[in-house]
């Protein structure tokens, strides 16, 4: 993924990188194997070898692009990465943590 340009705020804490999603509750289904890729203001979110579906960072708001539009993922720092409420058209529907992945951990492809 291409290097994009910088998100509308430095309050965020640093977000580019691969993360591993786990989720924590709700209506989400498990999370095996997804992972989020963020470069800049700008993310995917794979599973396994899957195209990623996209979205864009705002703040620590990831706001998932057409065909998902509606769908916005709200983190909170946490000692060692995130947690996450996630949403569809501002209605709550689960909660999940992403975990930085280090280099060999990845999993996904680039």
């Amino acid at each position: 993924m291409q290097r994009s340009a910088p998100r509308e705020t430095d309050a965020a804490p640093q977000l580019d990188g691969h993360w591993a999603v786990e989720r924590r509750g709700g209506l989400l289904p498990p999370l095996i194997g997804v992972r989020k890729r963020i470069a800049g203001d700008r993310g995917v979110t794979v599973v396994g070898p899957l195209p990623g579906v996209p979205f864009r960072v705002h703040g620590l708001e990831l706001r998932y692009e057409a065909p998902l539009s509606g769908f916005v993922d709200r983190l909170v720092p946490e000692v060692g990465g995130f947690s996450g409420r996630a949403f569809f058209h501002g209605f709550e529907y689960g909660t999940f943590a992403l975990t930085k992945l280090e280099r060999g951990e990845r999993g996904v492809r680039s």
